[in-house]
């Protein structure tokens, strides 16, 4: 007779299952190998998931939002202030290579050219919600 003992292999993780397993982790005093015995999953899995949730590719789906948007064409840009009032060939540059501007809630406004990565604007993005 042999017994088979071990993580069951390639099972399913919801996200959000994921993302409770590796707050876990963040916990102070969090040991990998207890959370990951605890869960019956290897070590490497819960590098690469804490990995994927610090480059914003793992997040719940329950984070993802709805907003409204205005699409503008051929808006003049706004009036900066004196003291931060840049050169008119610098500020024709910026406005001219802009492809996207968003604007948070809180008034905050992105520019981004029209080459910019997916990649980057995510990390930027990421950055501004913090």
């Amino acid at each position: 007779m042999e017994i088979i003992t071990g993580v069951e292999r390639r099972r399913r993780w919801r996200a959000e299952d994921k993302l409770r397993i590796v707050a876990e982790l963040e916990q102070p005093g969090a040991c990998f190998a207890e959370v990951a015995r605890r869960h019956e999953v290897s070590r490497g899995l819960l590098w690469n998931w804490r990995r994927q949730v610090r480059a914003g590719t793992l997040r719940s789906h329950a984070d993802l939002q709805f907003l409204p948007v205005q699409v503008m064409c051929d808006v003049p840009p706004p009036e900066p202030t004196p003291a931060s009032r840049p050169s008119s060939s610098r500020r024709q540059q910026v406005v001219g290579d802009a492809a996207i501007e968003i604007t948070l809630l809180d008034g905050t406004t992105l520019r981004v050219g029209r080459d910019v990565s997916t990649p980057a604007l995510r990390r930027v993005l990421g950055a501004l919600r913090r």
